[in-house]
């Protein structure tokens, strides 16, 4: 069930489930469309650790992989004084088949007091716009995000 304090996304992507699944769960594939380095282990308990821009670093653990429809895992920065520290929070993402493609649900759960749910929205959007463009053999250009030094998701 969703809290207030969750940030959640839902954007309609033309891949299918199963290619959306595999560009959420392979690290080459993940990197052309977020991040500069990925390690990922997309089994229950693997790691999840993505640099976005190549000085932050976000860690965390797959919770559930469910191919093709489901990936859960944990998500927070590396360091000490991290806003969000590694591993304390909750990003789950559905993938329902829709005519014509797939229905992307990104819900990111367990977010700390005063977390700034607008720019963790407008990331996560951001994202997952890179994602659409990627499912659809595009290049999503540079990731102005990234560019920017600005936190993600």
């Amino acid at each position: 069930m969703a809290d207030a304090e969750d940030v959640s996304s839902e954007v309609f992507n033309p891949g299918p489930p199963a290619l959306v699944f595999d560009f959420l769960t392979d690290g080459a594939k993940l990197l052309r469309w977020m991040g500069v380095s990925a390690d990922l282990e997309p089994v229950p308990g693997g790691r999840f650790r993505v640099s976005p821009n190549g000085r932050e670093v976000v860690e965390g653990r797959f919770l559930e992989v469910t191919p093709p429809h489901r990936v859960v895992f944990t998500w927070g920065f590396v360091g000490a004084g991290a806003a969000i520290p590694a591993g304390s929070t909750t990003v789950e993402i559905t993938l329902t088949a829709t005519r014509g493609g797939t229905l992307v649900r990104l819900r990111h759960a367990g977010l700390p007091p005063g977390a700034p749910r607008t720019g963790h929205g407008a990331g996560w959007i951001h994202y997952l716009e890179r994602l659409r463009s990627v499912a659809e053999g595009q290049d999503p250009g540079p990731d102005r995000l990234a560019a920017s030094g600005t936190q993600h998701g």
